[in-house]
Parts: C-alpha cells; structure tokens; sequence
C-alpha cells in the first residue's frame, strides 16, 4: 500500500508542478510579484495540493470506484422501475449535494442564498441522473438525448436574465467534480454490465447528462427570480505578510474543510451501509479495502480543498489583478492558454475517467492521448474567457456554435468518443477551475471594471465546453487512422470506429 502511496504522489507532483512553475515565474519578475507571505501561502498550499491528490487517487481506486459499480450492477438487475428511479434521484441529489466545486460556485455568486443554489443543482442532477440510467436501460443512442437536451438548454435560456446565464452553464461543470465523478463512473459501468448487448458508449455519458441536468434547472430558477436584483459579488483578498499569517490562516481553512468533507462523504458512506446490509455484496476483505480506501479518500480530499482554497484561490484573484492592470493586458490571452493547458492535469477527476478510459477501451484510447486532449481544449477555453472579459463579449458568441459544433461532429465519429467527450466536459471542470481559474477572472475582470456576473462567471462553462470538441476531434483522427494501420488489435477496433472492418494480419509481414 506504501509503495502504491508513493506512486499516486508522484504522479500528482507530476501533474500540479508546472502550474506552480508558472506562478512562481510570474510572482519573480515585474509582472505579478507577490507579497512574501502570499507567496508562502501559495507553496504550502502546493504541497498540500499534491499529497491530497495521491491520497485521494489511492482512495477511489479502493472504494469509490468498486462501491459504484456494485451499486449500479444492482440497481440494473432489479426489476422494479419504481426502485430505479428513486435510487438514482437519491444517489445523484447526495452526490451534488456533497460536491465541494459547487459549494464554491454557491458562495461566489452572491445574488442567490447558498442553499438554494445547491439543492436546486442537487435536485437537477438527481432528475437527470434517472434520464441518464434509463437511457441504458432503453438503449437510447447517447447522441439523440444531448441533441434533445441541449435544444431544450437553448430554448429555455433566451428567457432568462443575462446575469444568470453564465453561472447556469457553470453549474453544470462545478458539479462533476472529485466527488461526483468517481462514484458517477463506477454506477454507469455497473449498468452497463448487466445489459445485454449494450453498445459501448453505455460505459459513459452518465456524467454527460447530469452536466445537463443542473443548467436546466439553474436557467429555471432564473425565470422565477427574473425581477431579483442580481449585484457582483465582492471578492476580498485576505492580507498576508508574514508566515504567521499564513499559519492562522490555514488553521481556520481546516476545521471548515474537515467538517464540508464528512458532510460530502457520510450520505455516499450511509447509503453503502445499508446497501451492504441488504445485498451483503462485499465480503471481509472487500469491506475492509472500501473502508480504507474511504479514508483515504477523506484525508486526500481535505487536504486538496484545504489547498485549493487557502492557497490558490486568494493567489488566482491576486495574479488576474495585477496581469490585467498591465499596459500590455492582452498577455493575459496567451497567458490564459499556458495555465488552462497544465491546471487541467491538476483535477482528481480527469485522472479517473482517463483511467477508466483507457481500461474499458483495452488501451484503444491512451489516458495519455485523452490528457492532451483536454488539455488542448481547456488551453483555449481559458484563452476564449479572458478575451471574454477584456472585452466583454457575451458568453453566447461562444456556447452556442461551441455546443452545435460538437453535436455536429458526434455525426462523424465514433459513439464511444462522443460518450467519453460529453463525459469529459463536465471532468475537466473541477475544484482546480472552480478555486483559481475562476477568481483568477474576477480579478481580471473587476481590474478592467467589467461586469463580472456576465464576463468573469462563465469560464467554468468555456472548460466544460471545449473538451466536447478537442476529444471527438481525437475520436475522428484515431477513426480514420484505423482504416490504414496495421498494428491495431483485432479486440480494440470495436472501440474506435463504428464500422465493421475486414481485419487481417498479414501473418508474413508478421513474422
């Protein structure tokens, strides 16, 4: 277990390092230097990021991912629809309701008590989660469901204020996040494998849905407060000089975060008890690596919320300021890119569907192609948003040809990259955009004396979008690239092309 320990953080070192070069780079020269406190709060958090990482990578290997598929390989071999259904809006209202991402999301958009925002995507994604089961268990093409959903997105925000729009589609990245997602993954998997001759996109698009399904009833909840008063938020930078000051500071985050986390966990671990009691599905050794697997899922997820938010997300509003006040403030683009193309790495989530990736397609998809990928796709989805708040440019201008490009392209690539994509959208937004890309651009955005409801909030939404495009990209180059290639296995052709191919292996050349 140690030597496993000790491979998680050292791919997590791998994966949040080159954001930390990039802050420490811009923090050493003229164009964001940071008090030497700060600073200090920066580093520890760092730290903290990366052992929280592998704690939390180790833990869901050993108890949220086996719990999930469990789970789902039950909830797919009952026979009672009614039970169906509440299982999935129960499981997926606990989940979100337990999502730190949109915890954060809450408390930065101000204009609406933190409550309601949280149980109104709760109950969003419960609702959508049982559109997402029954969709495998009617064998509903993945393809036909987000084309319907996302018109009715569409058709429904042309209602609604342009203050609340961009936390809307927000709302439907920040709640697929470290928590969510595992559990999310592992259920749909277990659907999938009780389903006879179920194609194999069924495997994803679970995350896919439910993205949609808090967009939905956020853009809602917007028409009925259509004549609130929606006013920014307020986002104060904490002042730290000296390492005293960063000691108070993350010794009043833990206590907060200790708490948020065994909220988060204790409905996921409840609902696994009696699960366990009434199916007896795990046996001793199962149950002792779900349990320990459990807390070290705890103590990770502490440690990188308390990272997170502590460390990066007052440094994020801090850097965006002093970048913005710049002569030259258009670097912020490029700059943008360079950030958004590494802070990807740094999610939990992307590392557990691009490893559930890899193993159900048999390595026909390599976590390290999925990688680059999103990181490609994020990179200009942060370049697009701080060009957004520069210049102020509605968030429609990007969304809409953004989704019809990638509801277009599912026509010419295989399901399964259009299900992984879909997934991936709502991974890519995680606690990493949620706690410093996003006060990065209020900091930006109330630099230039934007508006930050309708410029700054909405960046969530441009990092769940442009992965959609960059992995169904992935999916029509490796389609077209099978046709040609003689290396490919007979048992992965199934995973990356639609098409029935006449595949032989010219025994000669092999030899």
């Amino acid at each position: 277990m140690k030597e496993l320990l000790k491979q998680k953080i050292s791919e997590s070192i791998s994966s949040v390092l080159p954001i930390t070069l990039i802050v420490l780079i811009l923090s050493f020269t003229n164009l964001a230097p940071m008090p030497a406190g700060m600073l200090i709060l920066f580093l520890l958090g760092s730290v903290m990021l990366i052992v929280g990482m592998g704690f939390f990578s180790l833990g869901t290997d050993l108890s949220m991912m086996p719990m999930g598929t469990e789970v789902g390989r039950s909830i797919s071999a009952s026979k009672k629809m009614i039970i169906i259904v509440f299982l999935c809006f129960l499981i997926g209202f606990a989940v979100t309701v337990a999502e730190p991402d949109l915890q954060v999301l809450a408390k930065q958009f101000t204009a609406v008590p933190d409550l309601t925002i949280i149980l109104t995507v709760a109950a969003g994604v419960g609702l959508f989660l049982i559109i997402a089961a029954l969709r495998e268990f009617w064998g509903i093409r993945l393809q036909s469901t987000l084309i319907v959903l996302y018109a009715i997105v569409f058709l429904i925000s042309f209602f609604v204020k342009p203050e609340f729009l961009p936390v809307a589609f927000d709302s439907g990245g920040v709640t697929t996040g470290p928590i969510t997602v595992p559990f999310i993954i592992a259920l749909g998997i277990g659907i999938a494998a009780n389903q006879k001759n179920a194609a194999e996109d069924n495997n994803f698009g679970l995350v896919a849905i439910c993205s949609v399904g808090p967009i939905i009833t956020m853009l809602l909840m917007g028409i009925v407060l259509h004549s609130t008063e929606v006013t920014p938020p307020d986002f104060a930078i904490p002042e730290i000089t000296d390492s005293q000051q960063v000691g108070k500071a993350f010794a009043a985050g833990f206590p907060t975060y200790i708490k948020e986390v065994a909220f988060g966990l204790s409905p996921i671990l409840l609902f696994f008890i009696v699960f366990q009691f009434i199916t007896r599905t795990f046996h001793k050794k199962g149950l002792i690596k779900v349990i320990s697997g459990t807390i070290y899922t705890y103590i990770g997820l502490v440690l990188f919320l308390t990272g997170v938010n502590i460390g990066f997300m007052p440094v994020g509003n801090y850097i965006g300021k002093m970048l913005a006040g710049l002569e030259f403030n258009w670097i912020l683009i490029p700059l943008g890119m360079l950030m958004g193309y590494f802070i990807v790495v740094a999610e939990p989530a992307v590392h557990v569907l691009n490893k559930q990736v890899e193993e159900i397609t048999n390595g026909a998809v390599p976590a390290k192609a999925m990688l680059l990928s999103l990181s490609v796709g994020v990179a200009f989805s942060v370049g697009i948003s701080m060009l957004r708040v520069l210049t102020g440019i509605s968030i429609y201008w990007f969304i809409i040809p953004g989704y019809i490009l990638a509801l277009v392209l599912s026509f010419f690539v295989p399901k399964v990259f259009t299900a992984i994509a879909f997934d991936s959208g709502g991974v890519a937004s995680g606690p990493m955009t949620a706690t410093f890309l996003l006060p990065f651009a209020m900091g930006v955005c109330e630099k230039v004396q934007g508006n930050i409801l309708t410029d700054a909030f909405g960046i969530v939404a441009m990092v769940a979008m442009t992965p959609l495009i960059t992995i169904q990209a992935l999916g029509f180059l490796y389609n077209r690239k099978v046709k040609t290639a003689t290396d490919i296995k007979p048992n992965e052709i199934e995973f990356i092309t639609d098409e029935i191919i006449d595949y032989t292996i010219d025994e000669e050349a092999g030899a």
